[in-house]
């Protein structure tokens, strides 16, 4: 049956502030089984975005990691909490993609204006400072209450559809920037789709409505959406391929960094290493559809566990 897309996000060092629902297919749980997932992702972010009003320097990296527990309550639905834990700090990435780009497209402007700064975490708006994150500092994020109900079951010509709703509960410290300091709405829709022996796709489509302010900056309604394939290599491996796009909760800041949307294509594999655990790997990198917007470079570990009666 394949193992499902990458609990992508959008991992953009501010718009993920914001609710984000992670990507997922669209079945669910068997009533009473349990999964317990442990995702460790590594995101290198680099802005260097100086137009007035307003302007962002930035270079540094966080460590997301998130603790998820599913539970299937009933034959078409699941329940989920997610609660993550973030650190800032200079980060181990710099290097291999200094190098990485300088054999492909050449290195970005930002990463050369700002090769002399080990950690940057300032947004002045006006003259006046409104974000300064310390190197080094580690808090609770905002956690996220899901439920998935499953619509339409998979068949011969119909793809499985199911819905999805998401609270965001503002657990995380709002002046270390590790949350937005208010609770957030998001409802969503998944499908999936067997096309071949081997072939599965995946879709997902989301709507969030934010609440309250960041940074006194006011919040606009997101939209996302996830388009995804699956190739089973054999009945224990497969390998997927994203594509993401993400609006931007944020509008007339006068810098990219904020207004601008993502688009990200994220690539790895999936290895069940025994009956009931899984372990995925991943790499989340942003394509120039959007520019001046994007996480740098995210590097990101799953693992899952799945308990059934």
């Amino acid at each position: 049956e394949g193992f499902g897309p990458f609990p992508v996000r959008n991992f953009q060092a501010v718009q993920q502030l914001v609710l984000n629902l992670p990507g997922d297919r669209a079945a669910v749980l068997k009533p009473g089984a349990l999964d317990l997932r442990v995702e460790l992702a590594n995101t290198a972010t680099i802005a260097n975005d100086q137009g007035p009003p307003t302007q962002v320097t930035m270079k540094y990296e966080t460590l997301r990691s998130g603790l998820f527990l599913r539970y299937g309550v009933a034959e078409r639905l699941e329940v989920a909490l997610e609660v993550p834990v973030l650190y800032r700090y200079q980060g181990f990435m710099n290097g291999l993609i200094n190098a990485t780009e300088r054999a492909t497209v050449g290195v970005s402007p930002q990463r050369q204006a700002l090769k002399n700064t080990n950690y940057a975490f300032n947004v002045t708006s006006n003259g006046r400072t409104i974000m300064n994150g310390a190197d080094g500092a580690v808090g609770l994020g905002d956690s996220t209450l899901m439920a998935k109900y499953q619509l339409v079951s998979e068949s011969a010509t119909a793809p499985a559809i199911s819905v999805r709703a998401a609270i965001k509960l503002p657990t995380g410290d709002a002046n270390q920037f590790f949350g937005s300091g208010s609770p957030d709405f998001g409802l969503g829709l998944a499908a999936e789709k067997k096309v071949a022996d081997r072939w599965i796709l995946y879709a997902n489509l989301n709507g969030v409505v934010p609440t309250g302010r960041i940074a006194g900056l006011a919040l606009q309604p997101v939209v996302s959406g996830m388009t995804a394939v699956e190739y089973l290599w054999s009945e224990n491996f497969s390998l997927t391929l994203h594509f993401d796009y993400y609006s931007s909760p944020f509008r007339g800041t006068g810098a990219d960094f904020f207004d601008k949307g993502v688009t990200e294509v994220a690539a790895g594999f999936s290895y069940r290493i025994r009956p009931h655990l899984l372990w995925q790997v991943y790499g989340v990198e942003n394509v120039d559809f959007i520019t001046g917007s994007a996480a740098d470079f995210t590097l990101s570990t799953v693992v899952t566990y799945r308990f059934e009666s």
